[in-house]
């Protein structure tokens, strides 16, 4: 297992900052303790079983964004100790992630255990943005799917996470067959007219459209 040289780790920015708190020495010693370039099997079970991470990405502009990916468990898979895949679901059109990620192809991922609590960052490049049967047929359901290389992966002190218990999983995680109900956005009147045929059919069968203002309520009340 390698971990990665700390002046590549650390830019100059972050020197400055460690110096100021007289913060190097334990900044190094987290490197050479904690942070590696592979996953090995403590990480790999770790991210195994989570069914939900956020992803931050980078456009060209450099400007940020970060986004919460849900899924079954196993949303991310570990094709081996460098390389992890991960779908990409029905959204809301704007293709953020994924424009971001041709842009710079620059990632990063955090898990999260919120009821133990514990935590795992990963950095990684973008090998590609595929929709490959093979790997879609990982997630029933998935667009596309990100394949990356990693860069690093190491365990996070997790005393600042706020512990919860979890309730249910989504009702919108596709299952088996890749089938998932209609969300209660895409039935908003003032976006019909801009929904592919298929949705604008899944509209009506879910019961047709709603106003901005059913729609508000539904999602403060946790059934959208």
């Amino acid at each position: 297992m390698t971990t990665p040289e700390k002046d590549a780790f650390y830019t100059a920015a972050h020197r400055e900052w460690q110096d100021r708190f007289d913060a190097q020495p334990l900044a190094d010693r987290v490197v050479d303790s904690i942070v590696r370039t592979e996953i090995d099997d403590f990480y790999g079970a770790f991210i195994g079983s989570r069914d939900f991470f956020f992803l931050a990405t980078v456009d060209a502009e450099g400007r940020p964004t970060v986004s919460y990916k849900g899924g079954a468990p196993g949303v991310v898979a570990i094709l081996d100790p460098t390389t992890i895949a991960f779908p990409h679901f029905d959204g809301n059109g704007m293709f953020l992630s994924v424009g971001n990620a041709a842009d710079t192809g620059r990632i990063g991922l955090l898990f999260i255990d919120l009821e133990t609590p514990n935590r795992i960052r990963l950095q990684a490049d973008v090998q590609r943005v595929t929709d490959d049967a093979s790997l879609l047929a990982r997630w029933p359901g998935a667009k596309l799917v990100t394949v990356a290389t990693v860069e690093t992966v190491f365990h996070n002190c997790g005393r600042y996470i706020h512990q919860h218990q979890r309730v249910e999983a989504s009702k919108y995680v596709p299952d088996a067959d890749g089938a998932q109900p209609t969300p209660a956005w895409k039935r908003i009147d003032a976006v019909q007219d801009v929904l592919t045929d298929e949705d604008r059919s899944a509209t009506e069968r879910a019961g047709g459209a709603i106003t901005f203002e059913d729609y508000v309520g539904k999602l403060m009340t946790g059934t959208s």
